[in-house]
């Protein structure tokens, strides 16, 4: 009888999923840029949705530090993401940030480390970090910290995926390193959207 129940137990958490996965949607689209010399590295983002909440990754994600460059150029986390910045280079590297979208108080200096080492940081302020490296001052990136988990970033035609997001109203927004941030919204139903942006330098 015990077994029996189990069984039926789990068939009933292994629908509950399926049907969880069902729900999980996507919004497609494709970026254009106006008077910018490429529509790549634009972080696009779903806004707070009121009433949510969300629980960071529990898998840091890597900001790498390969070829004299930060990897990837633009990193976009949840509210409350730990960061692990990576150094790959045979040579010492230093991370920090003058701010956070403009918030000097903000600024953090994670110090200089060699090969194969790594530091943990985590976001608990929203807005774009600007990364630069003391030691290597060609080198520059971002960190674009957004109130929920969905968001992309684009590729080098503009295109960009944002899944795993359930039917409903939601407003798009953009950052770009050179262009005007852009709003829209979207409606998510029967599991996909489409969203085509324009931004501007």
């Amino acid at each position: 009888m015990k077994k029996n129940l189990r069984r039926v137990l789990a068939l009933f958490l292994l629908l509950v999923s399926f049907g969880a996965m069902a729900f999980a949607g996507e919004i497609k689209g494709k970026v254009t840029a106006q008077h910018m010399r490429s529509a790549e590295d634009i972080a696009v983002y779903v806004d707070a949705i009121p009433g949510k909440t969300f629980t960071p990754p529990a898998t840091a994600p890597v900001a790498d530090q390969k070829h004299m460059t930060f990897v990837p150029h633009v990193i976009v986390v949840l509210k409350g993401t730990t960061v692990q910045f990576l150094n790959s280079d045979p040579v010492g590297h230093n991370v920090y940030w003058p701010n956070i979208s403009g918030n000097k108080k903000l600024a953090h200096n994670l110090g200089t480390w060699p090969q194969g080492q790594q530091k943990p940081f985590t976001f608990n302020d929203l807005g774009v970090a600007p990364l630069l490296c003391n030691v290597h001052p060609e080198m520059s990136g971002y960190v674009v910290v957004v109130p929920t988990p969905y968001f992309a970033v684009t590729d080098k035609d503009g295109n960009f995926d944002i899944k795993d997001i359930p039917d409903g109203t939601y407003t798009l927004k953009t950052w770009s390193e050179v262009g005007k941030p852009a709003t829209q919204s979207v409606t998510v139903a029967g599991g996909s959207a489409t969203a085509n942006i324009t931004v501007t330098r």
